[in-house]
């Protein structure tokens, strides 16, 4: 694994961002652009990914950063619900669709990825 030093060494946080701009452009355009309150919860849900990340590198302690770990995960719950509302609702095209699940996909496994090694990490040694 390389050295992290900064949050924007994550991967985690890097894959969260291209997800951002991915959720900021595709909702733009077609249906979704006109409908604000769904728009702006949907950007505001991958923006708390993202953020939640950086957030909870910056924190001193381990149990403190796994809260801010865990809620972007947990907002990355609520992209992928989220997802399924436009695809009801045709907001999105398909091929936009599944490109946002496949980000979002590879976002949270990164993420989990994450939580578990610093769960590991910051768990008291077995005996």
């Amino acid at each position: 694994m390389q050295t992290i030093k900064k949050f924007e060494d994550l991967e985690c946080w890097k894959a969260a961002r291209r997800l951002v701009k991915s959720v900021y452009q595709m909702s733009d355009s077609g249906k979704i652009a006109h409908e604000w309150e769904l728009k702006n919860q949907l950007r505001r849900a991958a923006l708390s990914i993202m953020n939640n990340l950086a957030e909870g590198f910056g924190r001193y302690g381990d149990k403190d950063s796994l809260r801010f770990y865990d809620t972007a995960k947990a907002s990355a719950y609520e992209v992928k619900s989220m997802l399924y509302v436009l695809e009801d609702l045709e907001f999105l095209s398909l091929t936009q669709l599944l490109q946002l699940r496949e980000q979002l996909n590879h976002t949270l496994s990164l993420t989990m990825g994450w939580i578990r090694y610093n769960a590991q990490k910051s768990a008291p040694p077995k005996h």
